[in-house]
């Protein structure tokens, strides 16, 4: 009798709590997967990884990996990595983000700078550079600084110098790279190179480094700001 009591009354035994599935889980991810995207983002057609949700200023639009070479970006603060953009103009002739027209003398060299560790930073304010950062270039030197450097030392100063080696420029030459409040330019799911699934052989941009077209096209590039420097000074 104690034994059927004692089995009456003891507490059911716990469920087995249900595993999250892995479309709940990814809300709480800075990225999501390739199976999600083809499923829940419209990306059937594309074959590529997308390792983020809105793509990190470090990082080139195309391969979605931090740059490793030349750094470049066009007029509306699209980064692209010069190893990943030649090769993808020269079979596409259009932008890989916005799918609109693009080429070569529409881009933009940056020149970002780093600390004593090596971390992208303003060389200015010596703050690094985050996702929390708003960052900006000046069109006609590719130079990259803070916001807050641009806005403290060139707008409220009235002074629209470049802060590193004095070329002038205007307000409508401050490029967005980053800025923190609206990421909707930078969500890798609208890129139109990611929803159409284009793609080029990265491969054979390996040797981009070292190839004449490149080059001419850097030289092309440099004369552009050198006369964009001049017309602003005029």
């Amino acid at each position: 009798v104690l034994l059927w009591r004692a089995a009456r009354e003891r507490p059911p035994a716990r469920q087995p709590t249900k595993a999250m599935g892995k479309k709940q889980h990814s809300k709480d991810q800075l990225y999501i997967t390739q199976t999600e995207w083809k499923k829940d983002w419209g990306g059937a057609k594309s074959n590529k990884h997308i390792p983020y949700k809105v793509l990190p200023f470090d990082c080139c639009a195309i391969s979605l990996r931090p740059f490793e070479g030349s750094p470049m970006c066009t007029a509306d603060g699209v980064v692209f990595d010069l190893l990943n953009i030649v090769p993808y103009l020269k079979k596409y002739r259009r932008h890989p983000v916005t799918g609109g027209p693009l080429a070569a003398s529409d881009l933009i060299k940056l020149n970002f700078h780093k600390n004593s560790e090596g971390k992208y930073h303003c060389p200015v304010m010596f703050k690094v550079f985050n996702q929390h950062t708003h960052i900006v270039a000046i069109r006609q030197t590719g130079n990259v600084f803070s916001h807050e450097a641009v806005k403290e030392l060139n707008l409220k100063a009235r002074s629209m110098r470049d802060l590193i080696d004095g070329t002038p420029f205007g307000k409508s030459d401050i490029i967005t790279i980053q800025d923190p409040s609206d990421g909707s330019a930078r969500e890798i799911g609208h890129f139109s190179h990611v929803v159409e699934g284009l793609d080029v052989d990265h491969k054979a941009g390996a040797g981009v480094r070292h190839n004449d077209a490149t080059a001419r096209i850097l030289g092309k590039l440099s004369s552009t700001a050198a006369e964009a420097a001049a017309a602003s000074a005029a």
